[in-house]
């Protein structure tokens, strides 16, 4: 349930209008609240009496249809600025990275700020009365409107601000590397697993006509099940594969039949049109690399974009270092009931360089850099299998580099970092 509930919250963080609708309402009640106060002559003794609106009905009509006017026009203006940002964003950096900027809350709280005023302005506007009817003006209202008319400006260059920063290539890049670092602190674990990792056992062949990404699945309740039933339930998936209708997805190894199998796979599992972060560790890392891999194309050329992100990618494996991955047995009463896929260490490093590395052959620059990293995560990376993965990318970034660089003084460069990293050394002086 918990996991479910994590993937609905994330689903809200997609919609994009959500934060505006909020504001709106929020601005309609208290238009009512400021209208009410007035009718029942509420005075408010911490403001200032020059500070409230104390004109006509004609003056609050005016300055309350600029304020709604004004508001409107300006939530179509940030409206527009936002779809700009985004087709830059997709042209430059990758059409998935759009989600950053769809989920960014501030973009939300803009537009929704303007949005806000403008509902406000109208819910007092419309108790506006002339003398020949019952006369009546808002006072409290149109000062209140006035307020956010100035909230408005300050949001409006706030809001220049933030979309010019945030269309930046490092921010966007800290940003997924953020997302993958609390990815690294929900998914890894300090204690390692209990026990061995044992071969999952071979059974009946459990089949779902879904179709869709895998966004999450609920591990818990199918062990809770698998283990009431004295069956071993084998997933044949992970999140953020995508599923296939009719296509094996897991394995049901003990007397209960197929179909029990499938209600309970149904009611965890959730599926998507898009791939979801939370319980998919490669998920930032795949966002990562599209953004240095669209930055090594020849049409925009920027092995630097590449270089920071294989630097984003050492940072991560360092604080993957003294953690452990999630094992892929969970168990009851001590015996295992599920089996799942999960990441590995060699898999994470895979996805992280493999296309960076095949992308990035003909830089010496990307290479040296990736080298450089490597290295680095080594020294602080203290597990010989893990050091093994390590080492297995520096040999093949080295070995790219002289089936590719065809510069001579590129490739001794290349050879000469390779050989003077720490690590190197120091198994060449053992």
């Amino acid at each position: 349930m918990r996991d479910k509930l994590r993937d609905w919250l994330e689903a809200l963080g997609d919609a994009f209008w959500i934060r505006p609708a909020f504001l709106v309402v929020l601005g309609i009640l208290l238009g009512e609240l400021a209208v009410l106060a007035e009718q029942s002559g509420t005075k408010l003794p911490w403001v200032p009496d020059g500070w409230v609106y104390t004109g006509g009905e004609a003056g609050a009509r005016a300055l309350l249809g600029a304020i709604a006017t004004s508001t409107i026009g300006v939530a179509g203006t940030t409206f527009s600025i936002t779809v700009a940002a985004l087709s830059l964003a997709s042209g430059q950096m990758g059409p998935r990275l759009l989600r950053n900027f769809v989920r960014d809350p501030g973009n939300q709280t803009a537009l929704g700020v303007f949005l806000g005023s403008f509902a406000y302005a109208l819910v007092v506007l419309r108790t506006v009365r002339a003398v020949e009817e019952v006369a009546f003006v808002p006072h409290l209202g149109v000062t209140g409107a006035l307020i956010l008319g100035l909230a408005c400006v300050g949001t409006l260059v706030w809001f220049v601000h933030h979309v010019a920063t945030g269309i930046n290539v490092e921010t966007v890049i800290d940003l997924v590397h953020g997302e993958l670092s609390a990815a690294i602190d929900r998914l890894s674990r300090e204690e390692p697993p209990a026990g061995p990792a044992m071969p999952p056992p071979h059974g009946t062949p459990v089949r779902l006509g879904t179709r869709g990404y895998l966004r999450s699945l609920d591990y818990e309740d199918l062990a809770d099940w698998a283990a009431e039933r004295g069956v071993v339930l084998v997933l044949l998936t992970h999140p953020g594969d995508y599923l296939f209708p009719g296509g094996p997805v897991a394995e049901l190894a003990g007397g209960e039949p197929a179909a029990g199998a499938e209600v309970a796979l149904r009611a965890a599992l959730s599926v998507g049109t898009r791939q979801a972060a939370a319980q998919d560790l490669e998920f930032a890392v795949r966002q990562l690399v599209e953004v240095a891999v669209r930055a090594l194309s020849p049409g925009i050329n920027d092995p630097f974009t590449a270089a920071a992100v294989v630097e984003r990618f050492g940072a991560a494996l360092c604080e993957i270092a003294p953690r452990h991955l999630p094992s892929s047995t969970v168990l009851r009463e001590g015996k295992a009931v599920l089996y799942r896929r999960v990441p590995d260490y060699g898999g994470l490093c895979d996805a992280m360089f493999h296309m960076i590395r095949q992308y990035g052959c003909g830089s010496a620059g990307v290479l040296i850099r990736l080298l450089e990293t490597l290295g680095r995560v080594m020294d602080v990376e203290a597990r010989p299998e893990r050091q093994a993965e390590l080492r297995r990318h520096l040999d093949l970034a080295l070995s790219v580099g002289r089936m590719c660089l065809k510069d001579p003084a590129a490739l001794a460069d290349l050879e000469a970092r390779y050989a003077a990293l720490p690590q190197l050394r120091r198994e060449a002086a053992a």
